[in-house]
């Protein structure tokens, strides 16, 4: 897990912010939002920071409905989208917040992966993030947060 939070955008960067009940199908409706939200701002399936950032929102969202569901609330998603001043997108901060107070715990890798079904989720983010960590948050709970940003493009 890391600490640091210093990608400043450049160009635009817009937002969306969602709550959601603690519920498998609270988790399901937050990764199907934000597919959506991300094809609205013209990030579509198939592109890389798309797939990416739907995944980690969806490893974020079961995290706070397995690990971090408190009976009676609600955990929230928050994306903030970034391009550069040609509107080139850079990235995806996620944050996702639960109101329970455990912190993530990253699980080794089991020696026979196929005995264990659970555990993987914080190795995705951190496969797929380019960075990532957990703060508190105003109240009870925390907020994971993870930032995906695009491939740089190669000078030809």
């Amino acid at each position: 897990m890391k600490v640091s939070e210093d990608l400043q955008p450049t160009g635009a960067c817009r937002t969306f912010k969602q709550r959601f009940s603690a519920t498998p199908r609270g988790a399901r409706l937050a990764r199907l939002l934000t597919a959506h939200q991300l094809d609205a701002w013209g990030l579509p399936r198939g592109v890389r920071l798309h797939d990416e950032v739907l995944l980690v929102v969806a490893e974020l969202a079961a995290n706070a409905v397995v690990h971090g569901r408190v009976p009676g609330r609600d955990f929230a998603v928050r994306l903030e989208y970034a391009d550069d001043v040609a509107g080139v997108p850079t990235s995806v901060r996620i944050e996702v917040c639960d109101p329970h107070p455990a912190l993530p715990a990253r699980l080794a890798v089991p020696a026979d992966p196929l005995e264990e079904t659970y555990g993987r989720g914080l190795l995705l983010v951190e496969a797929y993030a380019r960075d990532w960590g957990v703060r508190a948050r105003p109240g009870p709970g925390k907020t994971v947060w993870a930032l995906c940003t695009a491939p740089t493009p190669r000078p030809t």
